[in-house]
């Protein structure tokens, strides 16, 4: 009988699972091998023979001894299974029953050949222990220490350790055995643990963190992972004629994994990381922490990387407070990929691509600094920063985020000393050594109004002033956010304007412009400040006549201009329902006056 044997067996999967704080991977799948029989399964002490090379890659596993303690399983069982032949005594793995079974060594040792050029590598585990295994699962399980020692360096990391390890458990989510009353998620391992360790390289060094979760769970997938690994399998030998109902079978079982797993959240301590770039200078780089949200089924989690520094000498630095990648629903996600029909094709995929849309909630970044050398002048350094900026989407339709908000805060940029821009010189000159602005953008749709409430559009800067500006879009419908793209166009066409305000503070921007103004006029700044209030109070008497509040209105943005006040809002309101339509506001382009008779307009300086 032919089996699909696996090179390093349970040794990888073992390794893989407790490397990794996400999901147990498995192991990599070899070619068909014939069973071992009893006259050939490997004795404790003897070394397993090589598998035959697989293109230019050939691997081999040594494991001097194994000690069984009132084991199920004979030493010699277990030392098949660790040196590849673990389909063999899947059944007997799964059901398990040791006081403890322990393995001082295992050495798996690759070699690489590429261009006629070998390599190696050697892959040493050391005290691999699972104590008082009941039923396919381990009280604990614990690697002494991983190292590996390559050509140009060498990994070595400590300790790693689980409690309630369920062999039983991850054979069942490979599909490795039949586990007919098993469907929903059980414990796969607990209380995880990593120290950490140390990455060696020829002009690197990496001191790596300790890892930990709480725990981690799964079910059973719906397809084994041998018959996903064949299907992928099939797909990569003859990529160019692919059967559609073959390509819909991956997808549904591609699905089916975000929603087998789950965990408590995953925290990573961080690393440090010094070594020399290719002309000898020193690179150091450091990471506090990051962290992983827990994993649940359908929803992809949050990442967030705390206190990273990256220095490169008088190449520059940077530092990061904060980034945070956040979750993403996938269920539509998964929805489309599971509803795959067995006749797709690419007009299919033409209609139903927003369908595949994840609904991600943004991200964030917080707390960079930047301080590199300024390309066109040796003399200058470029130091920006970045205090706040973050997005976040959600209430998706169709795959459009229809809840929008957008902040930055403390962006910073210097100005440098030696400028060709003439403006930015006399912005120097004046006292304006560096910039410090925000914005934010933020709009929902409300379904049952059918309205777009334009929260907040608005731009600030430090020392200078900011501009808000908010309103309404009504006969806004659903149609905005159809998937076929003439519906979407059509209900784009048929939304009005309702309501639109406008704020303006003035915090000294007005002294830089007319500063700046009157020096290239040859005047003064006051001059040029009464000459633009009163031009602007006479085009809008003008403009607005037909309106009571003409006068008003005038004198309220004169009065802003002028320096008498600080502050101005001007309202708009659409004098008719729905309100302005796009007909009216591509008319009020060639002639403004067209809206007179339309809106009723107010505005207050202060």
């Amino acid at each position: 009988m032919e089996l699909i044997r696996n090179r390093t067996g349970l040794t990888a999967l073992a390794a893989a699972l407790l490397m990794s704080s996400a999901m147990p991977g498995p192991a990599t799948l070899a070619e068909e091998k014939p069973a071992a029989s009893a006259s050939t399964k490997s004795k404790p002490g003897a070394k397993a023979p090589a598998p035959a090379a697989q293109s230019d890659v050939d691997f081999s596993v040594s494991i001097p001894q194994v000690d069984a303690v009132n084991s199920t399983l004979t030493e010699e069982e277990l030392t098949d299974i660790l040196t590849g032949n673990l389909q063999a005594h899947t059944d007997q793995l799964a059901t398990l029953d040791a006081d403890s079974v322990t393995v001082p060594t295992i050495s798996i040792t690759t070699n690489y050949t590429t261009d006629g050029e070998t390599s190696q590598a050697t892959v040493t585990l050391s005290d691999l222990v699972l104590q008082d295994v009941s039923g396919g699962v381990a009280s604990t399980i614990s690697l002494g220490s991983v190292d590996m020692q390559v050509d140009d360096g060498e990994v070595s990391f400590g300790t790693i350790s689980a409690d309630n390890f369920s062999l039983a458990g991850i054979l069942g989510f490979y599909g490795l055995i039949e586990r007919p009353g098993q469907s929903g998620m059980e414990t796969i391992y607990s209380n995880f643990s990593a120290e950490g360790g140390t990455i060696d390289a020829e002009d690197m060094r990496c001191t790596i963190g300790a890892t930990s979760v709480a725990e981690f769970r799964a079910r059973p997938l719906r397809v084994s992972f041998i018959e996903m690994m064949a299907i992928a399998q099939a797909l990569e030998n003859d990529p160019d004629d692919i059967a559609p109902a073959r390509i819909a079978e991956f997808a549904r079982m591609y699905a089916d994994i975000f929603t087998a797993v789950e965990s408590s959240e995953i925290l990573f301590d961080g690393m440090d990381c010094e070594g020399t770039d290719s002309t000898g200078d020193l690179i150091a780089i450091s990471l506090e922490g990051m962290s992983m949200s827990g994993m649940s089924p359908g929803i992809y989690p949050a990442i967030s990387i705390d206190g990273l520094t990256i220095s490169a000498g008088e190449e520059g630095m940077a530092t990061l407070e904060n980034f945070t990648f956040k979750p993403m629903d996938l269920a539509s996600t998964i929805e489309a990929l599971s509803t795959l029909p067995d006749d797709v094709n690419e007009a299919w995929f033409d209609e139903n691509w927003r369908a595949f849309m994840p609904a991600m909630e943004g991200f964030s970044i917080a707390g960079l600094d930047m301080d590199l050398p300024d390309p066109d002048d040796e003399d200058n350094r470029i130091r920006v920063g970045i205090g706040l900026f973050d997005l976040t989407l959600g209430a998706y339709r169709n795959g459009i985020p229809t809840d929008i908000d957008l902040v930055a805060e403390n962006l910073r940029a210097e100005l440098p000393e030696r400028f060709e821009d003439e403006q930015l010189q006399q912005l120097r000159a004046m006292g304006l050594t560096s910039i410090d602005f925000g914005f934010r953008t933020a709009a929902s749709w409300d379904e049952d109004q059918n309205v777009i409430d334009l929260e907040e559009i608005s731009l600030a800067a430090t020392d200078l002033g900011s501009m808000m500006i908010a309103g309404t879009v009504a006969n806004a419908g659903a149609g905005l956010f159809d998937s076929d793209p003439d519906v979407a166009l059509y209900a784009a066409l048929s939304v009005a304007l309702k309501s639109l305000n406008l704020s303006l503070t003035d915090e000294g921007i007005s002294d830089l412009v007319f500063t700046i103004a009157a020096a290239q006029q040859n005047t003064n700044p006051a001059s040029m400040r009464l000459i633009a209030a009163g031009l602007a109070e006479g085009a809008l008497m003008a403009q607005l006549a037909a309106l009571a509040d003409a006068p008003a209105i005038a004198s309220a943005v004169s009065r802003f201009i002028g320096g008498k006040a600080r502050t101005l809002d001007i309202a708009i309101e659409a004098r008719n329902d729905p309100g302005l339509s796009a007909q009216d506001l591509m008319e009020a382009e060639e002639n403004p006056a067209a809206l007179i008779d339309k809106v009723e307009i107010s505005a207050e300086a202060n």
